[in-house]
């Protein structure tokens, strides 16, 4: 026979597991999630001897850079690995010193005029709390200033669309995993932007995304500079419907001010990859306005044939 008070309790017991899986899980806080941020001595060591011994060109003034690394979404891992290499490549090669930062609050006109770039290390969901940050980082750019963009800084501004605009497309997730390595083309081999590659396509381990259809602006305003060789079928057959087309790097024009962006940076080893982080090198330079890099539109331009990878 079952007492009473059995089945009190087995309904109290009950109710709180109910209760327990019911709950919500709260979402961790920013401060909460890059607490965990760390490079080991050992990553540190490898990307050093990874960087550049030189900037390929001497800056024409000493030059600042901001280094945005603050996520709304998701957050990835090699945050800490690419600020460090940012940071470093510019402090090892003279060609810019850098400031890391997390909060909205330098987001102001004032702050920014100590700035030549800002450089966005895969940001996800940034949102601006107020109007004129928003019009600080758009003023900035379209001033003459340069924007230099890391991975995930197209995975971002979902409420901004100029400044989706401004980078040049928006994630449409990535058929190219992390895991798999694949086959790049250079659009353009004998610019000077893709000259670490020296001349020749090249396999490397990252992830690789697509474009929202609405959100790329596409070769006539971009001028391409790295994209998935689709020649591979390694990389083609990822995808059954889809581009293409899949750009990777790339710069353009903003009114007075520069804009680079690649989809490099995922993986911590990236920033382990002496022809990467050249290529990022020059990207940055080029945003600030010291590398003279050719930023005609892709369509208006003449460009060689593509350089496709070798077979794996």
């Amino acid at each position: 026979m079952i007492r009473p008070a059995a089945i009190a309790l087995v309904f109290i017991f009950t109710a709180a597991v109910v209760t327990a899986q019911d709950k919500p899980k709260q979402k961790p806080t920013w401060e909460q999630r890059k607490a965990k941020f760390d490079v080991s001595q050992n990553a540190k060591d490898a990307i050093i001897a990874a960087i550049p011994i030189e900037a390929t060109v001497k800056p024409t003034k000493p030059r600042k850079a901001l280094v945005f690394y603050r996520c709304e979404g998701f957050v990835h891992g090699s945050i800490p690995s690419a600020n460090y290499a940012v940071e470093q490549m510019g402090a090892k090669t003279d060609a810019y010193s850098a400031d890391i930062a997390d909060s909205y609050d330098v987001f102001t006109t004032e702050n920014l005029k100590q700035y030549d770039c800002i450089i966005l290390n895969n940001t996800t969901g940034m949102q601006f709390p107020k109007p004129s940050q928003l019009n600080a980082f758009l003023d900035f750019i379209a001033d003459g200033k340069g924007l230099a963009g890391i991975h995930a800084a197209s995975d971002n501004f979902g409420r901004h669309p100029e400044c989706v605009e401004l980078v040049g497309g928006r994630f449409a997730g990535h058929p190219w995993g992390a895991g798999g390595t694949w086959a790049f083309k250079l659009d353009d081999p004998k610019h000077i932007l893709n000259a670490t590659f020296k001349g020749q396509g090249f396999w490397h381990q990252d992830e690789i995304y697509q474009y929202r259809p609405d959100s790329y602006q596409g070769p006539s305003v971009l001028r391409l500079l790295v994209s998935l060789d689709m020649s591979k079928d390694e990389v083609s057959g990822r995808i059954n419907d889809g581009p293409r087309e899949v750009p990777v790097s790339w710069i353009h024009k903003a009114g007075k001010g520069r804009v680079f962006y690649t989809n490099f940076g995922h993986r911590d080893e990236t920033f382990e990859n002496p022809d990467i982080l050249r290529h990022i090198l020059d990207g940055i330079q080029y945003a600030i306005g010291d590398l003279n890099a050719d930023d005609t539109a892709t369509s208006d331009a003449s460009i060689q044939q593509p350089a496709l990878a070798p077979e794996k």
